[in-house]
Order: structure tokens, then C-alpha cells, then sequence
């Protein structure tokens, strides 16, 4: 066995400053991890905002393949989309209120998929449902939007 020597045992000291530089190297990580997610949040909600480009070709056939999936597992509904409530123009209160007139807070995307169905799927039968999905710290977050025929 080899004798350890003393010179070459960290001291408390040693210790507590290696324990603070790993403590600090983990919240610098964290801290450019969160600041990353925040970026990313940013760069969506500014995508979701402005125009899609998507045409009403494009969107019937997206909404035929969606739809015969669903009804192909026996489904009546499905969940076309989730939005932070801030492409509202009022973060989704008219909408968790039922408010008559509540489509007139609907922004970017979640715009254009009301006026898709008004002017294509509504004439059909389909039922378009905007409601608040869940209430982070008991606030109103996402707005799930939902397609149904039943």
C-alpha cells in the first residue's frame, strides 16, 4: 500500500471551491440552455404569426389525410393544432369566456385555420372548436383547436 501524501490531500477549502465551480459551471449551462428555449419560443411565435404560405389546395389535402386517419382509428375529432394564447389578441379570454365574437382575437395561423374552415369545412359539416387546454398556475395557456364530424 502506498502512503498518501498529506501535500496531495485536497483540503475542506479545495473542496467547498470545486463543489462551487461545478455548481456554477451547472447554472451557466442551464442558463444557456434556457436562454436557447427561449430564442427558439421567440422564433416560432413570430413563424406562427405571420402568414403561412400554405395554400387551400395544399391545406384540403392535408385536412383529408388528417381526417381519414382519424376516422380510420374511430375518431370524431381531432386536434389540428395547439398555440401558445399569446396569437391572441386577448391571451384566449373571449374564447375560455364563449365570448360572441371571439374570433375576432384570432391571429396569424390560428386565423388562417378559422377562415380555411369557414370558407371549405364548414359548408361540409365539420365543426371547428377553439378552447383553452390548460391553465398554467391557474392561468389561461394554450389554445388547442380542434376539427370534428360527429
Amino acid at each position: 500500500m502506498h502512503p498518501v501524501e498529506l501535500d496531495e490531500f485536497p483540503t475542506a477549502k479545495d473542496c467547498k471551491v470545486r463543489l462551487a465551480e461545478a455548481e456554477a459551471a451547472k447554472a451557466s449551462e442551464l442558463a444557456r440552455t434556457s436562454a436557447a428555449v427561449e430564442q427558439e419560443k421567440r422564433e416560432l411565435l413570430k413563424k406562427l404569426q405571420e402568414p403561412s404560405g400554405v395554400s387551400d389546395e395544399d391545406r384540403l389535402e392535408r385536412a383529408k389525410a388528417i381526417i381519414k386517419r382519424a376516422v380510420s382509428a374511430g375518431k370524431t375529432e381531432v386536434l389540428v393544432g395547439r398555440f401558445p394564447n399569446t396569437l391572441f389578441t386577448d391571451k384566449g379570454r373571449a374564447i375560455g369566456q364563449v365570448e360572441p365574437g371571439w374570433q375576432s382575437t384570432l391571429t396569424g395561423l390560428p386565423k388562417e385555420l378559422f377562415e380555411f374552415w369557414q370558407s371549405h369545412l364548414k359548408p361540409r359539416g365539420y365543426r371547428l372548436r377553439f378552447e383553452i387546454i390548460d391553465y398554467p398556475g391557474g392561468l389561461p395557456g394554450d389554445i388547442g383547436v380542434t376539427l370534428s364530424w360527429n
